[in-house]
């Protein structure tokens, strides 16, 4: 699998620290049992649930390392994810694993984190502090040529004419605005499209994102494409386009996947799904906090690849495995 061929320079690493004696700053397996904490935006989302898988296969492939899987249920609770960072610098855990719903928010408790001798490994969403200062490593997604790819591909579909609406995700989440960013640029290649951009936020769920959309396309009733940045807010157009009988008449690209949109997506109801590899995130975060105490070497940037999935590419084997992964071996269903 792909996500083994990025770690392959970091697994050796850590094999060979496995086997030799610790430092005053290392620390091997034979020491003790490592518990590596991971906190996800939240945990409804399919997304998340990859993110998790991705942990627990490193916690498998390691041994001797337990993985504490702790998030906000809903992707918008600020406070209850600074509560649970803070709550693991009590030394419940020996490294965290953080998606921050908030570039902003989380950074103090990360650099407490930090401070306190606790290091930070950040995934999916950016933080708004200095890598290799502020936290140890970044393992994403680039979202911004994520975004980039969604632009290209309906200004194409579209023929490079047409109005096209965007409906955001939510304010403080770095790595949907980085998507938002990506695709605004792109589109803006293409003169003759319009792009419809009021600056409404989806939320953080499909109902909230559904309302939205049903709001924006009473108000714009004549557009020929839309792009959504994350999975919520794709299912929640998606949804509020059947309520009017326009799925599949108007020009859909989104971001993320789960059964239902690989569904649409077959089915013509969507143009296209920009995906990610969550279960690398997980793998590859858990990892690199497990080298790092290792006192490892790591890379300070990790990309995890993005990929735009179509009904003709689908059921290639790479895509078909980012847009349905395998968790059963990790996760109960």
């Amino acid at each position: 699998m792909r996500r083994y061929f990025l770690t392959v320079c970091l697994i050796a690493a850590f094999c060979g620290a496995c086997t030799g004696d610790s430092t005053d700053k290392g620390v091997t397996l034979e020491e003790s049992r490592l518990r590596i904490a991971v906190v996800p935006k939240g945990t409804t989302h399919d997304f998340w649930k990859s993110i998790h898988a991705g942990a627990l296969q490193a916690e498998e492939e390691l041994g001797n390392l337990t993985v504490i899987y702790r998030g906000p249920e809903r992707e918008d609770d600020r406070d209850q994810q600074v509560s649970l960072v803070q709550n693991l610098l009590t030394g419940s855990a020996d490294a965290i694993v953080l998606a921050p719903l908030d570039e902003n928010a989380l950074l103090p408790s990360v650099r407490l984190a930090t401070q306190s001798g606790i290091p930070v490994v950040i995934i999916d969403s950016g933080l708004a502090g200095e890598v290799g200062q502020d936290y140890i490593s970044y393992v994403a997604t680039d979202n911004y040529e994520g975004g980039r790819l969604a632009g290209r591909h309906l200004g194409e579909l579209l023929n490079g004419e047409g109005q096209v609406l965007l409906l955001r995700h939510a304010e403080g989440s770095e790595s949907t605005m980085r998507r938002e960013e990506g695709f605004v640029e792109a589109l803006a290649e293409f003169s003759s499209i319009e792009l419809i951009d009021p600056k409404r936020y989806s939320g953080v769920t499909t109902a909230t994102a559904q309302v939205a959309a049903e709001n924006l396309l009473t108000t714009y009733d004549n557009v020929d494409g839309i792009f959504c940045a994350n999975e919520s807010c794709t299912f929640g157009l998606l949804l509020a386009l059947r309520s009017r009988g326009l799925a599949g008449k108007i020009r859909f690209v989104g971001f993320d996947t789960n059964s239902e949109l690989v569904d649409a997506l077959s089915e013509g109801e969507l143009d296209g799904l920009v995906v990610q590899d969550p279960m690398a995130m997980g793998y590859l975060g858990v990892k690199t906090a497990v080298a790092h105490l290792a006192s490892e070497p790591v890379e300070l940037r990790q990309n995890t690849g993005v990929r735009l999935a179509t009904r003709e590419n689908m059921h290639e084997p790479d895509i078909a495995q980012l847009l349905a992964p395998d968790l059963s071996r990790y996760l109960e269903q």
